[in-house]
């Protein structure tokens, strides 16, 4: 049987591989955790020779703990996996530091690289070193640093487990420049120069969702010219990617606190898309 997707799993330890891999298992993907990446080539090999219908969609999970020559030969071997007969996708998991070293206090878990020798900021520093050869081949970057573990799961649900195969995923996020730029934007949009209904007492606790906000808004000529030049360059570009051969694509747009404008206006590029991509809609900071 001709296997359909051949999706490699990597991330941060902490930052939600696992969790991604479970995810993926639940949507019917026969899934291996802590696959030794010298072994990525044989396992690929067997499935797709194999007729069983459970490995049409694999996902594989590999990590840190591998020795540095087989996380750096990783890129020749997706180029190898992606000559046979694979969609073959790499989804990098991430986190902040500070985000990491909050999950492993709570956890009482000790990160697979640290010792007594080595603190746990500094296996963090020595695992994002180690990984840099797979996140510099990544197809999709997803940061967990703001996201819940079931809003997580549900990302990787719409984004990856749903991808129609030979498909473009593109995801429009909105956020706050007040906890940073998301670092897996391909297109990032500055919308703070439009008016802004945070001023408004009657807007502050509303969101770009509620109606009185999109009223506020639809009123100055700013915002719907933004709308309009941000999707005018989207329709234009999007198709370049598309093109060649990308399986995912990350448009972020930001406001200061990521409630009101940054949402207003990713609602309506996401609205004016769904019907050509899969879009996935998320809002980071509501």
């Amino acid at each position: 049987m001709t296997v359909q997707r051949f999706i490699i799993v990597s991330g941060l330890s902490g930052a939600g591989k696992t969790i991604a891999l479970h995810a993926l298992e639940d949507a019917g993907f026969y899934c291996v955790d802590n696959l030794p990446a010298g072994f990525l080539a044989d396992f690929a090999h067997f499935v797709g020779q194999s007729p069983l219908p459970r490995y049409a969609r694999v996902a594989v999970g590999i990590d840190a703990r591998n020795p540095d020559g087989d996380l750096r030969q990783l890129p020749e071997i997706l180029d190898l996996l992606k000559t046979r007969a694979f969609e073959v996708e790499l989804v990098f998991v991430e986190a902040s530091d500070q985000a990491l070293i909050n999950r492993f206090n709570e956890s009482r878990r000790r990160h697979p690289l640290s010792t007594v020798e080595v603190p746990l900021r500094q296996a963090i520093a020595r695992e994002r070193a180690v990984l840099e050869p797979v996140i510099a081949r990544a197809d999709l970057r997803i940061d967990t640093t703001h996201t819940h573990i079931h809003e997580f799961r549900a990302q990787i649900t719409e984004q990856v487990s749903k991808r129609t195969p030979g498909s473009l995923t593109v995801q429009v996020s909105s956020f706050g420049y007040k906890d940073g730029i998301p670092p897996d934007a391909d297109f990032l949009f500055d919308v703070r120069c439009l008016p802004n209904p945070h001023w408004d007492p009657q807007l502050r606790e509303l969101s770009g969702q509620d109606a009185p906000v999109c009223e506020f808004l639809d009123r100055t000529a700013y915002a719907t010219e933004m709308v309009a030049d941000v999707t005018q360059l989207l329709e234009r570009w999007i198709p370049r990617f598309e093109r060649e051969d990308r399986s995912y694509l990350t448009i972020a747009i930001g406001c200061t606190g990521g409630r009101h404008r940054s949402v207003y206006v990713a609602e309506r590029i996401a609205a004016h898309f769904r019907a050509r991509w899969h879009i996935v809609l998320s809002h980071r900071d509501l």
